[in-house]
């Protein structure tokens, strides 16, 4: 197993090496190709997934049809539906490659026996889920206070991996704005 999941747990959370040699076999490493699904919508939401390699995308599906991607994750983020994961539940939705993929799977109930054998990583998944968390609030003030070039703009200046890696409807659909609108406030800013 790579050693990318032990060195960001001890960013958070101090860890021994055989602690960790036990802490993998909780874990199953998945690869996918780009365009596959991860998790669909109206499946049970079961597993949390660690990306080693490529990108994802979480989205919905509205009600007029429009695809609404509401999460991205890379290298050394976290992504399932948080809710439905917890609950046990039914997810509204998709996870999908947006690049060929390589991520570790870890199952609900294994992760509790992880966390009930190493009650320090009860702190690592709090300070994930608390940067998480104020992340979308942070997306949340951009939405109330900016205009939908000034959100274009910030997202694009504060996560430029994304910006470079992401198709830009994708990104377009994450800012609530259409891909058209989204290529000229691009084509703006290069001029």
């Amino acid at each position: 197993m790579p050693t990318r999941l032990l060195e960001h747990i001890n960013k958070f959370a101090k860890l021994e090496k055989g602690d960790f040699e036990i802490i993998q076999d909780y874990f199953s490493i998945q690869t996918f190709n780009k365009k596959d699904l991860i998790l669909s919508a109206g499946s049970k939401c079961n597993c949390n997934y660690f990306v080693l390699a490529g990108c994802l995308h979480m989205f919905f599906v509205s009600e007029n049809g429009i695809q609404r991607t509401v999460q991205f994750a890379i290298e050394n983020w976290w992504i399932t539906d948080n809710l439905a994961y917890h609950k046990g539940k039914t997810t509204d939705f998709t996870i999908q490659a947006v690049e060929n993929t390589s991520l570790l799977k870890i199952r609900r109930e294994d992760e509790e026996k992880l966390l009930g054998k190493f009650p320090t990583l009860e702190r690592y998944f709090r300070k994930i889920y608390e940067i998480s968390y104020g992340a979308s609030l942070m997306k949340m003030k951009y939405v109330f206070d900016y205009s939908k070039e000034d959100i274009y703009n910030q997202f694009t200046e504060s996560f430029p991996e994304f910006a470079q890696r992401v198709p830009q409807y994708l990104i377009a659909s994450y800012l609530g704005l259409t891909p058209e609108y989204a290529s000229e406030i691009r084509a703006k800013k290069r001029s």
